[in-house]
């Protein structure tokens, strides 16, 4: 008897370690999804976003590492790098591809027709040519619009408010870029209400943001209303803040990066929202949806923000009333 309860135990051993390795062989077999990360410029200067979507993809479940990996490339500011990331991110086969503003959605699209791409935040996906339509995008891109080109009236009602002789503004802006002559109308519309005349300024490249700043001095602006792609000018953050100091002109942005990094104030859509958004479609992607049949979503959180220290250095007192509005408010460390 003891022989063969010995025999049926070793039988048993034998059963279980054949059990456990098939188990192992099948966890190990399991793909981890990848999903690539294509930023136009440092980690440093747009770490939130990213973070941002991390923050949606836990949300949803997914652990990095664990059941989902993140492969991140950024440009560091030198745009034509990102045809060669993109093609990087294309060759490690990821899943999807998540990226983040208009230059690095065309180096991708360009790179591939067949992995899924998703726009963390685009400023026109229609006029960019990256959908068919918001509705029924029908190719291998979707995701999120930022644009709403109401938001540029805001701006320069909220410019009146703060500078109440507003009388005259200089409107920084790219005609070359979409979605441009529909922010530019309803500043128009704005300025038509509240009786301020307009001067816009064409900044095309990072290099005019100077000239830009100039003509707007001998345009006699009393403000400067910045509506450049973050593409053009996010790279140059610190100087464009700079000068606006320089010329002692209250400036408006679209982005809270440029108060973060010492502007007078920004309202406009909140892009860690957007990020955060973007990881409900990679979940639905990786889950067997197709991007052609996921609607493009826009802009649903808007953040208003005021740096007190940007405003008395250009000697500006920010009312009350404006200051309660604000989401967020920067104000001067004490020494």
């Amino acid at each position: 008897m003891g022989m063969k309860k010995a025999a049926v135990l070793s039988i048993l051993l034998v059963m279980v370690l054949l059990a456990l390795a098939v188990t192992a062989e099948a966890q190990q077999g399991k793909k981890v999804p990848r999903i690539g990360y294509l930023n136009a410029v440092s980690p440093s200067n747009r770490s939130d976003r990213i973070e941002a979507l991390r923050q949606g993809l836990r949300e949803l479940g997914y652990v990095e590492g664990k059941n989902i990996l993140i492969e991140s490339r950024y440009a560091e500011g030198k745009l034509d790098r990102l045809p060669a990331l993109a093609a990087e991110l294309v060759r490690l086969k990821v899943d999807v591809i998540v990226t983040s503003g208009p230059l690095p959605t065309r180096a991708t699209k360009e790179t591939t027709s067949t992995i899924p791409i998703v726009m963390a935040l685009d400023s026109d996906p229609v006029g960019n040519g990256f959908v068919a339509s918001l509705a029924r995008p029908g190719g291998n891109i979707t995701g999120l619009s930022a644009l709403r080109p109401e938001l540029s009236g805001k701006r320069l009602e909220l410019l009146k408010e703060i500078v109440p002789r507003l009388s005259r503004v200089a409107v920084f802006g790219t005609s070359t870029q979409p979605g441009n002559a529909q922010m530019l109308k309803e500043i128009e519309l704005a300025a038509g209400a509240f009786g301020v005349k307009l001067q816009f300024v064409d900044v095309l490249s990072p290099k005019d943001i100077e000239s830009a700043f100039r003509a707007a001095g001998k345009g006699q602006a009393d403000a400067v209303l910045m509506m450049v792609p973050s593409s053009v000018d996010s790279s140059r953050q610190k100087e464009i803040v700079e000068l606006a100091v320089k010329s002692q002109l209250p400036a408006t942005y679209q982005q809270g990066e440029y108060v973060e990094a010492g502007g007078l104030m920004s309202y406009g859509v909140s892009t860690d929202d957007l990020n955060r958004r973007a990881a409900t479609y990679v979940d639905k992607i990786l889950k067997g949806r197709k991007p052609a049949d996921l609607p493009v979503e826009q802009p649903k959180k808007f953040e208003f923000i005021i740096n007190l220290k940007a405003a008395k250095q250009i000697g500006l007192t920010i009312p009350p009333n404006v200051l309660a509005r604000a989401d967020k408010v920067i104000k001067e460390r004490r020494q």
